[in-house]
């Protein structure tokens, strides 16, 4: 550690946040640009060299977290960058989406604030790029094996560099005309801008990963004609089937999921449209869902200049700090957190009898109903307690006439027909049915990522894809040097 009284004398300071009133004008990244690497190597100092790194074991990744810490805080910018590299594909993607389990591992968290890890991991993976410190590493020779890789989120993306690199011949097959899967059309860019993708993606064609986009594996190729072309498959198609609410008045014009609205927002952002056809414009919106998907709607509408909009959450709200009794330390704890969607809330009047960040806890959507013409016009619901009971009298009418549903997803879609296909396995869940060495039920066919493991992180993703890469290297050649870092059934799910 370079300095050993760092967290003793250095206050937690985070990445500021642009102007509230600045940053819901654009659709660009909500910090500050250019104002963090001069507070990061301070600090980076903070970090205590643990005997034990719990960060370290809170990360799925396993991200050597104290060592790129010490190399930052002495400024060694490329051996940060090796070491942050050495376990994450992607920390670019990590610095700015996950919502950093590391940090409630942080031994320092027991009773200060936490080390900004997730802003030092950004800091060093934008200082590699713009120091040429992340070239393309093509593999030396070629193995004559091939894989095919269906889907371009984080995982798919994830595994397709790593086997590239042990000198098979990948193709990742994307259904959408861009790459990138949620990261393209599911997060918004004020959280992460695009060209972070772009970067990643021009790097791996420079290795020789091969990318078809706008194929659909089942519809526009047969998922058994793919499976017979190639010498392994990975399934890493995420979970995009999304829950329902199965309330009166769900048929009613002006509900939509919320896959449904952020894609569509993020295809004006691209220059697709010049207006989204779900625009939010001049509307009440109400989202149901108390999640980060939620929140994402929360600033798209914010963004699209709605008249009012309210976030309802079943869950009632959590407290400040930990409670060691349900979240002893060093485990995530469910504590109140303010994002910076809620954060831009305040600009727009939201919706009575919810609170300043648009939120109302601890309520239930009971029914819609709409006017003469089928149009949702209102949200009745109820308060509940802890155990989600209905409370009497205490029933209540949101104005809403956009509702967004963001009750996250079930497992892969089947629409497609990859799953009847291929025949595969499903759990009671929905999720793919796979071995601990992430393989399916179908020889040479193996499965990673929320599609497999449930609705998760985007870490948990990158993780995943990693170790399945690891398994279908030695799936090919009887042997891998490809890390593993994780089995899929090592450690309980985080959602």
């Amino acid at each position: 550690m370079a300095d050993p009284k760092g967290f003793m004398t250095t206050p937690r300071q985070d990445w500021p946040r642009r102007p509230v009133e600045e940053r819901v004008r654009d659709w660009d990244e909500v910090y500050v640009p250019g104002a963090l690497l001069p507070i990061i190597s301070k600090q980076a100092d903070r970090c205590m060299d643990c005997g034990i790194p719990f960060c370290h074991d809170a990360c799925p990744l396993g991200n050597l977290i104290p060592e790129w810490n010490d190399l930052v805080s002495r400024e060694d910018w490329r051996a940060a960058a090796d070491r942050l590299h050495a376990t994450n594909n992607f920390p670019e993607f990590t610095g700015r989406l996950c919502p950093a389990p590391c940090e409630t591992g942080c031994v320092l968290a027991i009773n200060q604030p936490a080390v900004t890890i997730k802003n030092v991991e950004v800091a060093v993976a934008d200082r590699a790029w713009e120091s040429g410190f992340a070239p393309p590493r093509p593999p030396e020779r070629l193995s004559g094996r091939t894989v095919a890789v269906i889907g371009s989120g984080p995982t798919g993306l994830a595994a397709a560099q790593q086997l590239t690199r042990a000198g098979h011949t990948v193709a990742v097959y994307e259904k959408d005309d861009r790459l990138g899967g949620l990261m393209r059309y599911g997060i918004p860019g004020f959280k992460m801008e695009k060209h972070h993708l772009e970067r990643r993606i021009e790097q791996m064609r420079a290795e020789g990963t091969i990318f078809r986009t706008s194929t659909a594996v089942g519809r526009d190729v047969g998922a058994a004609e793919l499976r017979a072309r190639y010498d392994a498959v990975v399934i890493a198609t995420g979970a995009t089937a999304w829950r329902e609410l199965d309330v009166p008045g769900r048929e009613l014009a002006g509900i939509h999921q919320a896959m449904e609205y952020l894609p569509l927002a993020n295809r004006v952002c691209e220059g697709d449209l010049e207006v989204s056809p779900m625009s939010a414009a001049g509307k009440h919106v109400v989202i149901v869902g108390g999640g980060d998907t939620g929140a994402d709607c929360l600033g798209t509408a914010v963004r699209d200049e709605a008249a009012s909009v309210t976030q309802v959450d079943i869950y009632a709200q959590p407290g400040a700090e930990r409670d060691e009794d349900s979240d002893p330390w060093p485990t995530y704890p469910k504590v109140y957190r303010l994002s910076a969607a809620h954060e831009e809330a305040g600009v727009l009047r939201t919706a009575p009898a919810a609170d300043a960040d648009a939120r109302l806890f601890a309520a239930s959507t009971l029914r819609f109903t709409g006017d003469a013409d089928g149009h949702v016009r209102s949200l009745h619901l109820v308060e509940v307690d802890a155990q989600r009971r209905p409370v009497p009298g205490t029933g209540r009418t949101l104005p809403a006439d956009h509702v967004l549903l963001a009750l996250g997803f079930s497992g892969p879609d089947r629409a497609d027909g990859l799953v009847d296909q291929l025949g595969l396995g499903l759990e009671p869940r929905g999720t793919l049915t796979r071995d601990a060495g992430f393989a399916t039920n179908v020889p040479g066919v193996f499965a990673a990522g929320d599609a497999a493991r449930g609705q998760s992180l985007i870490v948990w993703a990158i993780a995943e894809g990693r170790a399945v890469a690891a398994a279908v290297d030695r799936h090919l050649t009887g042997s891998s040097r490809l890390p593993a870092p994780i089995g899929p059934y090592d450690r309980p799910m985080v959602v």
